[in-house]
């Protein structure tokens, strides 16, 4: 007989608000009321495994403070990490069709998928860079707040269904189909792989160190985001573009209400002009 599925341990308003200023607090993302079922079911199992019984006990096993790991882990598991190849396309378009030709100079084109996930946003622009500049040198930087979904990116494999939205050229050229232990599973090609870095880093950090972008990929997040912490996240990330570079949102955001240097060429992709500096 199968035994019966257990309930996921109970959270009261209390823990949820402390779990919920935690995430907040390490990547400016808040859970509202209404969520409570969704970090239960989500951090139910590592309780368990933890032997702990109520999230009270597992809350003080936070506040300790050789618990940066333990905190890393409940990040990993309630940020969201929706994300597929050429997610909305029109933004690759943008990029073939307009950043790639008007980019001068002999340094890199520089493009930063700002919250990478598990990659498919990065390897899709390193395939459409790959495809439409293969005379210009560029590089490509991922970052992600969750140390288990840049793992994934690096390595760089993934189901074969996730190369249905691929364009079947870029498919035959970029994608590798797995044999034997592989089967089912697909990779990206060495050559882009090599060409685009993952790190583990977080928005609301100073993150300068990565130098400056053409392009900042900064789509589907904001939505997570309370309006202060927009207004600061904004202000950063116009500083790490190029004079002339483009921040591309996700199509359901905009600036609206922020103020930036950043001008709207068409909705959801900005235009930083002047000389880049404050």
């Amino acid at each position: 007989m199968t035994p019966p599925i257990a309930e996921p341990l109970a959270i009261t308003g209390g823990e949820f608000g402390y779990i919920s200023e935690l995430l907040h607090r390490h990547t400016g993302i808040r859970l509202t009321p209404g969520k409570e079922a969704m970090v239960a079911n989500r951090l139910d199992r590592r309780l368990r495994q933890l032997g702990m019984g109520s999230y009270s006990e597992y809350i003080r096993l936070l506040e300790r403070p050789d618990q940066e790991a333990e905190v890393g882990y409940v990040v990993d598991r309630l940020t969201t990490n929706e994300t597929f190849f050429f997610r909305e396309a029109p933004h690759f378009g943008f990029l073939r069709d307009t950043v790639v030709p008007s980019h001068r100079g002999h340094r890199p084109l520089r493009l930063w998928s700002a919250a990478s996930s598990t990659g498919e946003e990065a390897y899709t622009a390193a395939m459409v860079l790959a495809d439409a500049a293969p005379a210009t040198p560029w590089e490509i930087v991922g970052t992600d707040v969750s140390s288990r979904v840049v793992a994934v990116a690096r390595r760089g494999v993934y189901p074969i269904a996730a190369a249905e939205r691929i364009p079947r050229p870029l498919l035959r050229k970029y994608c590798r189909k797995g044999r034997d232990d592989y089967a089912g599973l697909m990779a990206i090609a060495p050559e882009l792989r090599a060409k685009v870095t993952f790190l583990h880093a977080n928005l609301m950090t100073d993150l300068r160190s990565l130098g400056r972008f053409d392009v900042i990929l900064l789509r589907n997040v904001m939505i997570y985001f309370e309006a202060p912490t927009k207004h600061e996240l904004v202000a950063r990330v116009q500083e790490m573009l190029h004079p002339g570079g483009h921040l591309i949102v996700g199509h359901s955001e905009s600036l609206s209400g922020i103020t930036s240097r950043l001008r709207m060429v068409t909705p959801s992709v900005y235009r930083l002009d002047g000389d880049g500096r404050g």
